[in-house]
């Protein structure tokens, strides 16, 4: 069982940063490709960005191309999402998740095995 925690929500002003990490533990972490998820209230979840097991780019969702970076460090077993000149719509609740990568990169939530608990990211004057 691989166990996730979002860290590094709060609440920013348009045009601001963030940076979302999330911690894996009991699990071998380079064995998971990792993604990030969010979740507005009333919407659906949705895919936001993934990187492969050994680090290597993935997708990203159209809305946040250019402004999200996706990255890992394997020495800390930590998944990171740097966000940048945030907007309001990028307010959800974003969620890391962890996936075999049997099939190549995913960006259907049932596709990842195991998830977080979530973080809040509100984007607010």
């Amino acid at each position: 069982q691989v166990q996730l925690v979002e860290s590094g929500g709060g609440l920013v002003q348009p045009g601001g940063s963030l940076r979302l990490s999330c911690a894996a533990s009991g699990g071998t972490f380079s064995n998971y490709a990792m993604g990030w998820f969010r979740q507005a209230p009333g919407k659906e979840r949705e895919f936001v960005a993934a990187i492969s097991p050994s680090g290597g780019a993935g997708p990203y969702a159209d809305s946040v191309k250019g402004r999200f970076t996706i990255s890992r460090d394997v020495a800390k077993n930590t998944v990171y999402l740097q966000m940048t000149s945030l907007k309001p719509e990028d307010t959800a609740v974003y969620y890391c998740a962890a996936d075999l990568f049997r099939y190549g990169f995913v960006r259907q939530p049932k596709g990842y095995d195991y998830w977080g608990q979530g973080t809040q990211v509100t984007v607010s004057s």
